[in-house]
């Protein structure tokens, strides 16, 4: 039917064309609500219950007060600090990436040749890029021997340790860099030619353009991706375990031993870790949603 049948169909019919497309649009989305009921809305009620019930399904608060003992609140800290320290230097060398591809005046085939290679490589993660990197960086490593026998230097003699805080964050960076890149160039993109146009017009430098014109528009995007790299990060357990096993006492590590029960096992106080997680990892997620909005003002 086209758009002037369906002007002249009568009320009725109308309604009942209305209501019809109503209910195939939710057959369209059934799927997406299902598998977020499922995988996502329940799985974190069932994890919201546990953290305030004892074994015996019992309502407390000490699954909350145990989160505050010195083991735990160091796992916390050093998921903080590989989460910061990998977002920050993955969105400053992302951010100078993206920056190259997009206003850098770089070759046309350069562009779509990273946008690839960072879709790949910012969801290259888990087992295989632990075992990539104790293959290039281990003490048998690739690079390891190659440095040995041309230039005679082991980075492990500097102190260097893959399966450390360092050689984590470093891992992650694989992951993070790329991320930014695809999640800064659309934000690059919608800087318009007519401000930088207008502020050249005005008499305006080319840091006097990034510093009053640019940069206030780009930071709400810039800052927020940080915090979903951050987020992103933080979550990771496949990758971590993988590298460090138990040797880096990070929070993901620590939940996953405590629910399998490696340790005392009480899946309870598991489930309270799993909600401190949440809790720290919802912040950062509302704060990058709040900063996308303000970015998104200007590129509308």
């Amino acid at each position: 039917m086209t758009q002037s049948q369906e002007s002249m169909a009568p009320p009725a019919a109308a309604s009942r064309l209305q209501m019809v497309q109503t209910a195939w649009a939710w057959v369209g989305v059934a799927p997406f609500l299902v598998f977020a009921l499922m995988f996502l809305i329940l799985p974190t009620l069932y994890l919201v219950v546990g953290g305030f019930q004892d074994p015996d399904g019992n309502f407390t608060l000490q699954n909350i007060f145990d989160l505050f003992t010195p083991s735990i609140m160091s796992a916390y800290w050093i998921s903080i600090k590989v989460s910061g320290a990998s977002a920050l230097v993955g969105a400053v060398i992302g951010f100078g990436l993206a920056y190259a591809v997009v206003l850098g005046g770089l070759p046309a085939w350069i562009r779509p040749t990273l946008m690839t290679f960072s879709g790949v490589a910012s969801n290259f993660a888990g087992l295989p890029l632990a075992f990539a990197f104790l293959a290039t960086l281990g003490r048998t490593g690739l690079v390891t021997v190659l440095l040995v026998k041309f230039f005679d230097f082991n980075i492990y003699a500097t102190g260097f340790n893959l399966l450390s805080f360092c050689g984590l964050t470093l891992t992650y960076l694989y992951f993070q860099i790329p991320l930014m890149v695809l999640i800064l160039t659309p934000a690059l993109d919608g800087l318009k030619r007519e401000w930088r146009e207008a502020s050249e017009i005005l008499g305006a430098s080319k840091l006097q353009y990034w510093l009053h014109v640019a940069f206030p528009i780009l930071w709400p995007s810039v800052l927020g991706c940080t915090l979903l790299l951050f987020a992103n990060a933080f979550g990771a357990i496949a990758t971590a375990y993988a590298l460090t096993g138990s040797s880096l006492n990070i929070i993901t590590i620590l939940l996953y031993a405590q629910i399998r029960g490696d340790v005392l096992h009480n899946p309870n106080l598991g489930y309270a870790l799993a909600l401190g997680m949440i809790f720290i990892t919802g912040l950062t997620n509302g704060a990058y949603i709040w900063l996308r909005g303000r970015s998104e003002r200007w590129l509308r």
